[in-house]
């Protein structure tokens, strides 16, 4: 009997194609990541030359990119005109006012106000890019709106005048008109009892561009009037120090004995430039020096 031993041997063979097919998916993964890493090599050499170029651009940084669109400032003068705010301002005291803000020589354009009235979202929006800076008499009214809008910069301030004390500080004004009160200074040093000297020390370095005074509260004999405001704004504008010569000035209800008395004093009559409705305009010119002495050269009494 013949033993018979079967040995099955099995021969795998690999087929080329294998090793092809193995090899072309690390060529395919390989080509994506070298496509991805250039793309993303590509777009971060954009942005940089973007970048440079922007920075190096005559046009970077100037009005042209800072200004509020023509449009859009039209239209928010245009609805804050047929709003049914009390107290606010007409539409031709507000155009006055936006055209300054647009024609500001400065970029960024520094605008003060005095008293936060109807319009103060208004203001901020178009010195778009700018600073604006809120002066009030109530803290409680200032926190109440710094809380709802948090970017907007307000200080309150007290007033130690009131509108029955006219013209007994305008009397005590010219009289120190060579010391405390001088048309140069700065005010918060000032002993003088109609500059603001309580106020951000921060703000008395600030070349202020437009002036508001719309504010502290002036229509009975026991308010604080407006007198510290209008003189604080006088010294102000020919006290700065840099940008254009002239800051513009506002006096809103002009048609009042304390605005236009003061303004007449301290602006002059010289500089008034425009009156619409019950806003005066002025632009009242830098004096470079300290030893100014008078604020009007055609002076009056008044």
């Amino acid at each position: 009997m013949k033993n018979t031993t079967t040995t099955n041997t099995k021969l795998i063979l690999l087929h080329p194609s294998v090793h092809k097919q193995a090899g072309s998916h690390r060529l395919w993964i390989l080509a994506f990541v070298s496509f991805f890493t250039f793309a993303f090599l590509l777009a971060l050499i954009n942005t940089r030359d973007s970048i440079t170029s922007s920075s190096s651009s005559p046009l970077a940084g100037t009005k042209a990119q800072t200004r509020l669109p023509t449009p859009v400032a039209d239209a928010l003068l245009h609805y804050a005109s047929i709003s049914n705010n009390t107290g606010k301002m007409t539409g031709a005291e507000l155009k006055s006012i936006a055209n300054a803000l647009h024609n500001c020589p400065s970029t960024p354009c520094n605008f003060l106000v005095f008293g936060l009235t109807p319009e103060f979202q208004l203001w901020k929006a178009l010195n778009h890019n700018g600073r604006t800076v809120f002066i009030d008499e109530n803290e409680y009214y200032i926190a109440y709106f710094e809380e709802k809008h948090p970017d907007m910069e307000a200080y309150d301030v007290s007033y130690t005048t009131q509108v029955s004390q006219m013209k007994e500080l305008i009397k005590s004004a010219k009289e120190q008109l060579r010391n405390e009160c001088r048309p140069v200074q700065n005010l918060l040093f000032s002993d003088c009892k109609l500059g603001i000297n309580d106020l951000p020390n921060h703000l008395y370095d600030v070349s202020w561009d437009v002036i508001l005074v719309d504010g502290p509260r002036g229509y009975y004999p026991s308010a604080p009037g407006r007198m510290s405001a209008i003189f604080t704004a006088g010294v102000l504008a020919r006290s700065k120090k840099t940008g254009d010569a002239k800051t513009h000035v506002f006096v809103h209800d002009y048609h009042r004995e304390v605005e236009k008395v003061c303004s007449k004093e301290f602006l002059c009559k010289e500089n008034l430039v425009e009156s619409k409705d019950l806003l005066a305009h002025f632009a009242v010119e830098r004096i470079d020096g300290s030893g100014a002495s008078e604020y009007c050269r055609n002076r009056t009494s008044h």
